[in-house]
């Protein structure tokens, strides 16, 4: 899939995720993105992924599993949103899902393979999609939302966290 979601349908919150992600086929830059996000984090030792740049933020290592479980969450959004989902689907709160979470008792390989699983469900279930499920549109955390954005959302999440790793962790 090469579209991408017209900005001026796309929920403020979402639009800095929108605009991380390059032109291209997106089923490709997910797959590649994988491939680069656990090359670069998992160079890392278990002491760099316990890394907070503050006391109050997350440690590389929540961002890790943070990564997987809003893909899961995404990833829900967007297989009910190309199959037809009437109903509202929910929102979540990121800062109460990651305190729940058991990921500061994870190593980082465990955290790294977590992320990939997810990631590889994601692209079977974007690579069985028919191409008019793409623009099917439904609810989501109160606001429209089309399978193609909640797919681009999903790249562009990632992307913004790597940005944050690098501008704020010091990971390049």
């Amino acid at each position: 899939m090469d579209k991408r979601p017209d900005p001026a349908t796309v929920p403020a919150y979402e639009v800095p995720y929108l605009a991380r992600v390059p032109q291209g086929d997106l089923v490709k830059l997910l797959a590649e993105q994988r491939e680069r996000t656990l090359a670069r984090l998992g160079a890392l030792s278990e002491e760099q992924a316990d890394h907070r740049y503050a006391p109050e933020k997350w440690s590389v290592r929540q961002i890790v599993g943070h990564l997987a479980d809003t893909e899961r969450i995404l990833g829900f959004r967007l297989l009910s949103i190309a199959r037809g989902e009437k109903a509202p689907l929910p929102g979540f709160e990121e800062d109460a899902y990651v305190a729940a979470a058991p990921f500061e008792s994870w190593t980082l390989p465990q955290a790294l393979a977590d992320y990939a699983a997810v990631r590889e469900a994601t692209l079977s279930l974007l690579r069985g999609l028919a191409p008019g499920d793409w623009e099917r549109a439904g609810t989501a955390n109160g606001i429209p939302h089309t399978a193609l954005l909640v797919a681009c959302v999903i790249a562009g999440h990632e992307l913004h966290h790597l940005h944050v790793l690098t501008e704020r962790y010091g990971i390049a």
